[in-house]
């Protein structure tokens, strides 16, 4: 098996079809995020026609409205969080992707007519749709990226994917001042990532794949490769692999809790950030619509960055195994979550003539955090390659009620946007969740696979390989006899 290995690995392409669909996922969920993060800065400009193109409508909505606005998405993206897995094994993550990308765009270029004749209400309708369509994207995402990464890349390919995101976000916020100061006005920013999601979708109809077996150019040399790699790891063949999902054990699993709160301690800061720094900007720092939206832009593109730098060194500590993939998750985890902690509180005692020193510890807040993409982040599929989607659209369900709630706590809080100290409640609470969910990952977190990952499939090799064999005895009765050689299967 080394020797096979060995060849196939020579003769393994520098681009493989596995880096092909890494970079259709990456351009995918690029363009997911565009329109996820679009509303963010383009409500600084429907709600300022002084800020963008006064040809275009603004909307004079209070700071609780604006929230609910911002909130909708997430309400729709947690309806299909958890089905979602089980579509993306049952359907394919291709069918899933091409769905929730086309839906997705066709209501981003609806927004600004849905703004204009229902106001925010119809607006907020909107979003929620977008969301609902939206919410199979990750788990089907971690489904394909399950079947296609050998466990010798998986962080890597994981990182370079999932940068994805940031990278959509930087062109979306960096891109919206000029868009909303410009002849088609604020619409654009939602016409622009609306367009480029359905020529994704064009593209990914063509080249995508749900799995190696399904790709028919992928060469036998990579095929191997892959396989081999994953069947290290779980080895049981892919169609015998278990249908079931065993709900009780996940639910009961220690390392699977600690899993689920630290997503959702990392999406309460994530999204307070994403969500509410243009308007901390305009806000506090005092500045306009244009440099404001590539300010905040800066802090996404050096978390892209900082992911890219990082990836090359993982991956070689990883494949040397000097330290094992569950301390290795753990000490990554700790450096992007712990980190911010300290930069959150140190915000929120930044005055607001001290707006370098505010961008400067924003992006090193923001940026720092690509490093829980060799954490918790890629540790669905440490502990069930198979339900992987499953466990991702469980811990995404669970916090994107952080990203619903985050919004509607700075509403609720930051009742004068002009006031730091009411920002810095909202500072050290995004502190303290991320304290107390690597606290919990530390202790509690492994990247071991999970016992109950093929539990049904042991359950399935104890069951007799013959049926009994009915007889008829002389009396005319039938009975029941054993058939020779019906013994019980050993399990592996």
């Amino acid at each position: 098996m080394v020797l096979n290995r060995s060849l196939s690995e020579t003769k393994l392409p520098t681009f493989g079809r596995r880096h092909l669909q890494c970079l259709l996922l990456f351009c995918g969920l690029s363009a997911i995020y565009g329109m996820r993060v679009n509303l963010s800065v383009a409500i600084v400009a429907m709600m300022d026609k002084s800020a963008a193109n006064p040809n275009f409508p603004e909307y004079k909505w209070s700071e609780q409205t604006k929230s609910k606005v911002l909130s909708s998405f997430f309400c729709g993206y947690i309806c299909t969080q958890i089905p979602a897995g089980g579509w993306a094994r049952r359907f394919g993550g291709k069918v899933m992707l091409m769905f929730t990308v086309t839906s997705s765009s066709i209501l981003a270029i609806l927004t600004p007519l849905a703004a204009s004749i229902g106001n925010w209400q119809l607006l907020c309708a909107l979003r929620f749709l977008q969301g609902f369509g939206q919410g199979s994207t990750i788990p089907a995402m971690a489904t394909i990226l399950a079947k296609w990464a050998p466990v010798e890349e998986r962080s890597s390919l994981a990182t370079y994917l999932f940068s994805g995101a940031q990278f959509g976000t930087v062109i979306m916020l960096g891109s919206s001042g000029a868009l909303a100061s410009s002849s088609m006005g604020w619409p654009s920013i939602f016409y622009l990532p609306g367009g480029l999601g359905l020529l994704w979708a064009l593209i990914w109809l063509c080249f995508g794949a749900s799995s190696p077996s399904d790709c028919k150019v992928i060469s036998d040399a990579e095929r191997s490769y892959i396989e081999t790699s994953l069947s290290k790891q779980v080895k049981s063949e892919e169609h015998e692999m278990p249908t079931k999902v065993p709900w009780c054990k996940i639910f009961t699993s220690p390392p699977f809790l600690a899993l689920l709160v630290t997503h959702c301690g990392y999406t309460w800061g994530f999204w307070t950030l994403l969500t509410q720094i243009p308007s901390y900007m305009k806000s506090v720092l005092g500045k306009d619509i244009k440099s404001n939206a590539l300010l905040s832009a800066l802090p996404y593109l050096s978390m892209v960055i900082l992911g890219f730098i990082c990836c090359p060194f993982v991956e070689a500590l990883e494949k040397s195994k000097r330290v094992s993939r569950t301390v290795s998750r753990k000490v990554f985890n700790t450096i992007g979550q712990w980190i911010p902690v300290t930069t959150f509180i140190w915000l929120g005692y930044v005055n607001a003539d001290q707006s370098d020193l505010a961008v400067v510890l924003l992006t090193v807040t923001v940026s720092i955090t690509a490093i829980t993409h060799f954490g918790w982040q890629v540790n669905h599929i440490d502990l069930s390659p198979h339900f992987a989607g499953t466990l991702v659209g469980l811990t995404n369900s669970a916090a994107n009620v952080m990203s619903i709630i985050a919004p509607l706590v700075v509403g609720y809080i930051v009742t004068d946007p002009t006031n730091s100290v009411q920002w810095r409640i909202i500072f050290f609470i995004a502190g303290g969740f991320n304290f107390f969910a690597n606290l919990l990952f530390i202790i509690f977190g492994t990247a071991k696979v999970q016992p109950w990952h093929d539990e049904e499939l042991k359950v399935q090799e104890l069951k007799p390989l013959n049926e009994n064999l009915v007889v008829v005895t002389p009396s005319g009765e039938e009975k029941e006899e054993p058939k020779e050689g019906n013994v019980l299967k050993e399990t592996a």
